[in-house]
């Protein structure tokens, strides 16, 4: 089976670099619809959007936007991008993705993830320091609510269950879950234990860096005995240019994009030097023209046995006909490259 191409959306607020505005989220949503109805269009194969409890971000519920994504496409596949199943109820998870299956007619897919935020424990009265046990025991319930339609189960973090009836029931038997990990040896050990297939999140550095989370990851499956099981996707940061050149054109946005909003805040600073170095062969930026960007990716599949891609194309408040371009040029210029490998 070949790679599977898809783009990605964190629904980033971002302040103009002339005007100085900060992104509006009802036109960032609508160009967020828009975005996910041309990857369709043009044969992308699946679009994952981010969920952030933070001013920063425009979209809590990816469930919600995907749902309206759904009624745009048609064959696309929808996924979070992650779902933060640590704070949230794996029963209410499950009804709103399945929700969205039947809205797509079997398209709907669950990232499940940990969030590298701490916003979300304080809004939902989550204690960090559960941060671990909180994400392993509902996803050790998700799991039996795709699995059952009657739930039995009891835990730590939420209620008890007691011949539960989940329903309705999703399209697709079993709907589909991915552990979203950002590195953590823990996090992909767990995944492949569990056998179930783990989106990596490879933002910086050489492609070493993400390999130790793979391996871990199949290891991990083969010693429980499912190493078919398996799959793997990568999300990094994307922008496909005309030229090497053009690409470079664009260190403004990723530098706004990253740096911190606030003294001491999160991010760090990419200078345009470092912002070159990662567009080379062997980092992770999936930045330059469509022939290096291409590259990059089937490089990923023979070091790393990729068979999933999301690249995440709309950060740091690039214009919209710039993602727009890059979008088209995924489709139309590197994945027949890459299809055709």
């Amino acid at each position: 089976m070949g790679i599977e191409l898809g783009i990605l959306s964190l629904a980033d607020l971002q302040r103009d670099l002339t005007t100085g505005a900060l992104a509006d989220p009802a036109q960032r949503t609508v160009d967020i619809l828009a975005y996910a109805e041309l990857a369709d269009r043009l044969g992308l194969d699946a679009f994952g959007l981010g969920e952030h409890h933070a001013g920063e971000f425009a979209v809590p519920s990816p469930a919600v936007t995907l749902a309206a994504i759904a009624a745009r496409s048609s064959r696309i596949r929808l996924s979070s991008a992650v779902t933060v199943l640590s704070v949230l109820d794996p029963v209410r998870v499950y009804e709103d993705f399945a929700a969205l299956d039947l809205v797509s007619g079997g398209r709907a897919e669950i990232v499940a993830g940990r969030s590298a935020f701490a916003e979300p424990f304080a809004l939902f009265g989550a204690d960090l320091a559960d941060y671990d046990r909180l994400f392993a025991e509902k996803l050790e319930l998700l799991l039996r609510i795709r699995e059952e339609e009657r739930v039995t189960w009891s835990g730590t973090v939420r209620p008890a269950l007691q011949d539960a009836a989940v329903l309705p029931r999703a399209v697709q038997e079993p709907l589909p879950v991915w552990v979203g990990v950002g590195g953590s040896p823990d996090s992909a050990e767990r995944a492949g234990r569990l056998g179930l297939p783990m989106v990596l999140g490879y933002i910086g550095g050489p492609v070493e860096i993400a390999r130790r989370a793979v391996d871990v990851y199949r290891a991990a499956g083969d010693r429980a005995g499912h190493p078919e099981k398996l799959r793997l996707g990568i999300s990094t940061h994307f922008y496909a240019a005309e030229s090497a050149r053009a690409a470079l054109g664009v260190h403004p946005y990723y530098h706004e994009y990253l740096r911190p909003k606030t003294p001491g805040g999160r991010g760090w600073i990419v200078e345009r030097a470092q912002f070159e170095a990662g567009m080379r062969r062997g980092q992770a930026l999936m930045i330059g023209s469509s022939e290096q960007v291409a590259e990059k990716i089937l490089d990923l599949r023979e070091t790393l046995g990729i068979d999933r891609f999301f690249g995440q194309v709309d950060w740091g408040g690039l214009p919209r006909e710039l993602v727009v371009a890059s979008i088209t040029r995924l489709a139309t210029e590197i994945a027949p490259i890459v299809r055709g490998a």
